[in-house]
């Protein structure tokens, strides 16, 4: 073969990211930005028979990032934002909450119709901190380099050292190593974060300042409903108590009802569920007309569900009368099915209600806003990343706390904000309050931990009103523990 007929060698894989200058008015204040997006090049270090071999290209992951121009980057801070799933992008913190741009998607009774729209976001975080957002592996347009597997990064472990690998290599290449850190990470997202907070420290000896956990699921043990196992029934009650004061099957105020829920969840609902047969009749039908008044549901299906009560059957149950279920990522929102004895609903309405407005808004600000083009589908949720291995905690029950626990007695000055829904079916605020009182660390430093509340869902955001306040809430909590 002669030398003009060989194959040019393919080039390495490289870094395909694009900058572009953008402008926004938050208060009267004109900010001046750059974002950056594309993806990233991750490697690893090869050892053939114990030498270094070089570094070997695995995955590309898809990273948009918004930096204030001529802002100090010792004193600026910068968030690094991720969703959950597993298998979300980071769409939905993007631009449902913290970025400079976000959809407008309506909310209940209200929902925007196709094409929707897209706007400026005077509440953006960008005003207080930089943003970082990461879609992990097999999510956005992050993908597994050619010859490799996907499944390698569709795990717990494996899902921390990949977005740590990716939060260390902006860090170094943009010099921000002195600057404030945080995390915002949201539902499964908030287990990722806590445990990167300790893989930070340990690996990289990266200590962050600040951790935003928005409907927060650390300790899957609070979630379960397995026979024996009798805590996901009290910890999800007040959610309940809550959707069904909403949908007008429980009088009086929010705030009362739920005292009264959490109460009773806390004490006498427990005791009822561990007695078992033990209860007498008496006791038996007290336990159940309570229940029945904390829940909107019968006395009769209490019963006949022996005191417990699972989330996806509460979901179908509670408005079977009206032909209607009601949604798990936000219990206010309701829907339809196509067959009303059904024990699980077969659609989330409250998925649905937004699954379309993000996807059309985020396929078009990449496109024809940041200048990013990949032919590739931007995968919104990807199933792909199923099963997701969880072999790390074989024979136990997924959980962070320990992780989060460590990172925080090493790291004194982290603090901790957590995002709760009341309406929020997926994530039960009381199961995240549960959990953060069974934290292993000194009483003092339960003091950096921060709460807030919100008359929304899951995407508390999709509610305008909560929006407003969640964006000036994390805004807060980040100029408070930045140090500078």
């Amino acid at each position: 073969m002669s030398e003009e007929t060989k194959a040019e060698p393919t080039p390495p894989p490289a870094d395909d990211l694009v900058t572009t200058q953008h402008s926004i008015t938050v208060k009267r204040r004109k900010l001046n930005y750059t974002a950056t997006t594309g993806r990233m090049v991750l490697k690893e270090e090869v050892l053939t028979d114990g030498a270094f071999d070089g570094h070997k290209p695995k995955a590309e992951v898809f990273v948009t990032a918004y930096t204030l121009d001529d802002a100090d980057p010792a004193k600026r801070p910068v968030t690094f934002a991720f969703n959950g799933g597993p298998g979300s992008s980071s769409v939905w913190l993007h631009l449902g909450l913290l970025g400079p741009r976000r959809v407008l998607s309506g909310d209940v009774g209200s929902l925007t119709p196709p094409p929707y729209g897209i706007a400026d976001n005077p509440e953006t975080l960008l005003a207080d901190s930089d943003l970082v957002f990461i879609d992990p592996v097999s999510t956005g347009y992050s993908r597994a380099l050619k010859g490799e597997k996907p499944a390698d990064y569709h795990g717990f472990q494996t899902d921390i050292e990949s977005v740590g690998e990716v939060i260390r290599l902006w860090t170094s290449r943009n010099g921000r190593w002195m600057s404030p850190k945080f995390l915002a990470g949201e539902s499964y997202g908030t287990l990722r974060a806590a445990g990167l907070a300790e893989h930070l420290q340990t690996r990289y000896g990266m200590f962050l300042n600040g951790l935003m956990l928005i409907s927060s699921v650390l300790d899957f043990a609070t979630l379960e409903f397995n026979e024996g196992h009798d805590l996901g029934y009290s910890l999800f009650l007040p959610t309940y108590t809550a959707i069904a004061h909403y949908h007008g099957k429980i009088e009086g105020s929010l705030h009362a009802a739920l005292a009264e829920s959490e109460e009773f969840a806390s004490r006498d609902y427990p005791f009822a569920l561990a007695r078992g047969s033990r209860l007498s009749t008496e006791e038996r039908a007290g336990f159940v007309a309570r229940l029945a008044k904390l829940t909107g549901l019968s006395e009769d299906y209490v019963d006949r569900v022996n005191l417990r009560i699972e989330h996806l059957r509460f979901f179908t149950e509670l408005l079977r009368d009206q032909r209607r279920t009601v949604g798990r990522l936000d219990g206010r929102f309701s829907g339809w099915d196509n067959d009303y004895a059904r024990e699980a609903l077969t659609d989330d309405p409250s998925f649905s209600a937004i699954m379309g407005p993000y996807t059309a808004a985020m396929n078009h600000y990449l496109n024809a806003e940041l200048g990013y083009h990949n032919d590739l589908p931007y995968e919104i949720i990807s199933r792909a990343v199923h099963p997701w291995s969880y072999k790390e905690f074989e024979g136990a029950h997924v959980t962070v706390a320990g992780k989060l626990a460590a990172a925080m007695r090493a790291n004194p000055h982290l603090k901790v904000h957590i995002a709760f829904g009341y309406y929020d079916g997926a994530t039960p605020y009381f199961a995240a309050e549960h959990m953060v009182a069974h934290l292993s660390i000194p009483q003092e430093l339960h003091s950096n931990i921060e709460s807030a509340y919100y008359p929304a869902g899951h995407m508390m955001y999709v509610h305008e009103q909560s929006r407003i306040d969640q964006s000036a809430d994390l805004a807060k909590f980040v100029r408070g523990s930045s140090n500078v």
